[in-house]
């Protein structure tokens, strides 16, 4: 190369320096939102369960108050239909939950129950079921239950029987006994009846089985053959009716004999709820 020459640059060639590229600029939007932080994630499942136990404790507290208000209610409205005083002991079964079934207009189990009613001069203890209360008025959809009489209360209503030389009346499950004596030869003789109670179309009844009488066991038509007309009235299913001691929708349906007390079993007219005629205790036919 001679004086004066220029002299040229080395090539650069793009493998002997390569190009390192600037890192890529993140775009930031303006309106982004922000991660939430960990604590506000842990504090929302309490917030969560706090707010449920809230409701919960007033779904409870207002099934609370439903049910008194239901149970106070029907209590108030049995007393007065009865015409029974206002200190009468009556316990009241609402059964099931209570805010649903306001709601639907109807109750579904109700159970009343007193270990004392007197009505008519009889007193027992009662345990009534009725199903399907309307609450906007209408007839029931069923109710039955049971009377139970001790031996005085149902002697009460034997005696209607008018049966002859009966003296006492002695309830012995499974049957009832009555004793008495009548006169022979100017002797009186001992006599015990045999008494099955029983129900015929809302009546009593009681049906002779067996005799003693002085020691000696008869059945009906033996005593029949052997003391003729004295034994009249004795050996006869006698009926009683105690209609007029109860209300005119209540009908008895069977009886049992249960220790020394008679257990009476009740059916209801599911209209008795909502028409006072039957409420109002019914009649008996004219002797």
């Amino acid at each position: 190369m001679g004086v004066g020459d220029t002299e040229r640059y080395p090539e650069l060639s793009g493998q002997d320096h390569p190009t390192v590229p600037l890192p890529p600029v993140a775009e930031q939007s303006s309106d982004a939102t922000p991660a939430p932080s960990t604590r506000t994630r842990r504090r929302w499942p309490w917030v969560l369960g706090v707010a449920i136990v809230l409701l919960a404790g007033a779904v409870v507290g207002a099934e609370f108050l439903a049910r008194g208000l239901v149970t106070d209610t029907i209590r108030a409205e049995v007393l007065k239909a009865m015409s029974l005083p206002d200190d009468q002991q009556l316990e009241v079964d609402a059964r099931g939950i209570m805010l649903p079934q306001l709601i639907g207009g109807s109750l579904d189990d109700v159970r009343l129950s007193s270990d004392s009613v007197s009505f008519a001069g009889l007193t027992g203890a009662v345990d009534i079921e009725v199903k399907g209360v309307p609450l906007r008025g209408g007839p029931l959809q069923s109710a039955t239950g049971s009377v139970r009489l001790d031996e005085s209360q149902f002697t009460t209503l034997v005696a209607k029987a008018d049966l002859p030389m009966v003296e006492k009346i002695d309830v012995d499950a499974p049957n009832v006994t009555a004793l008495g004596s009548f006169s022979l030869f100017g002797a009186q003789i001992p006599l015990s009846l045999t008494l099955v109670p029983g129900v015929i179309d809302g009546d009593l009844t009681v049906e002779p089985v067996s005799a003693t009488v002085a020691g000696a066991e008869f059945d009906m038509r033996q005593l029949r053959d052997q003391f003729g007309s004295i034994a009249d009235g004795l050996t006869e299913t006698r009926r009683i009716c105690i209609a007029d001691q109860l209300p005119a929708g209540i009908r008895i349906t069977d009886l049992d004999v249960q220790g020394d007390d008679i257990v009476a079993y009740l059916s209801a007219d599911g209209e008795i709820a909502s028409d006072p005629a039957l409420r109002a205790n019914g009649t008996c036919p004219a002797r």
